[in-house]
């Protein structure tokens, strides 16, 4: 058998691997992809929404802010801010994803009243 160990051949094969692996796919593609950041078109959709505001239950204890930018920031009781994470609305329906993880989903029943979560908001 054949001792290649010193080969030019095993050596080249060894560090194209080497270099292969330091070089991150993306980069290996594109090496300057960096682009502007522009907003998602959910995004665009949600400024213009009519349900953007402030979204309270009944007895106050839970206000819940449909932001602009496609975020939301729920208040419980004297918590401020207890919960935040972006949403998209679909028809009547709408999809919360908490920056936690947790997911959630409610329904606008009319333009001042929504479900969600069991609980019933009205527009503030």
């Amino acid at each position: 058998m054949r001792d290649i160990s010193n080969s030019g051949v095993l050596h080249f094969l060894a560090a194209a691997t080497l270099v292969g692996a330091a070089i991150p796919a993306s980069s290996a593609y594109a090496p300057n992809d960096r682009k502007p950041m522009r907003q998602q078109p959910s995004e665009n959709r949600m400024q213009q929404h009519p349900y953007i505001g402030m979204w309270v239950t009944d007895d106050g204890r839970i206000r819940h802010e449909l932001l602009p930018n496609g975020r939301y920031d729920e208040a419980r009781g004297n918590r401020e801010s207890a919960y935040r994470g972006r949403y998209e609305v679909t028809g009547n329906h709408i999809d919360y994803w908490d920056d936690t993880g947790f997911t959630a989903d409610g329904d606008f029943v009319d333009g001042n009243t929504l479900h969600h979560g069991g609980m019933v908001f009205r527009r503030k």
